[in-house]
């Protein structure tokens, strides 16, 4: 199935068009996946990385009381951070430290599968870019193409960071469990 998905995102003429269609049709499955662990394998073992942005898109974008119009980027990541709640409908019985345990962890997963898609890769933008037009880009040596929303600070990530953990500690109070901290300082 992951094969058969990073295929039909890689065929289009618009890879970056595909996988937000195959997303909206895959992303009602996901919200129904009952167990946790289902949900990370999924996710996990996605082989497009521009199509795991996109269904982690949808699924933080769900979780918002209010939705950004902004493009995936690291300003509308942390627009999540911000803004995202950790309720969603199959995860009733799970205790509340391990729902914020599980938002931070697809917000890291967010996070590394976005740098796969722009950062990280010296050919980073032709993931976006149709098969044929990847070749000419090779060639021109292009360089990634960063979007303004892509230009935050440290100071932007620092205030986002206090304001989230403030938002847990009224929740969950003090001390945060181990797994919590660990991600906090990944995501960091």
């Amino acid at each position: 199935l992951q094969r058969m998905l990073s295929i039909a995102v890689e065929v289009d003429k618009s890879p970056n068009c595909s996988s937000c269609k195959i997303a909206d049709v895959i992303f009602p499955y996901i919200l129904n996946i009952p167990l946790r662990s289902q949900r990370e394998a999924f996710l996990n073992t996605m082989e497009s990385q521009l199509l795991r942005c996109k269904l982690l898109e949808l699924l933080f974008q769900h979780s918002c009381d209010v939705p950004t119009a902004l493009p995936l980027s690291l300003a509308k990541i942390l627009y999540f951070l911000s803004h995202s709640s950790v309720l969603l409908p199959y995860q009733n019985e799970t205790a509340t430290w391990q729902r914020w345990d599980e938002m931070l962890q697809y917000l890291s997963l967010l996070l590394m599968s976005y740098q796969n898609v722009i950062l990280v890769f010296p050919l980073a933008e032709h993931l976006r870019s149709s098969l044929n037009d990847r070749m000419d880009l090779i060639i021109q040596k292009a360089k990634p193409k960063l979007q303004d929303s892509d230009d935050i600070s440290h100071m932007d990530i620092q205030l986002k960071i206090e304001d989230f953990i403030s938002r847990m500690q009224q929740v969950l109070g003090q001390p945060f469990p181990l797994q919590i901290t660990e991600k906090l300082s990944m995501l960091q």
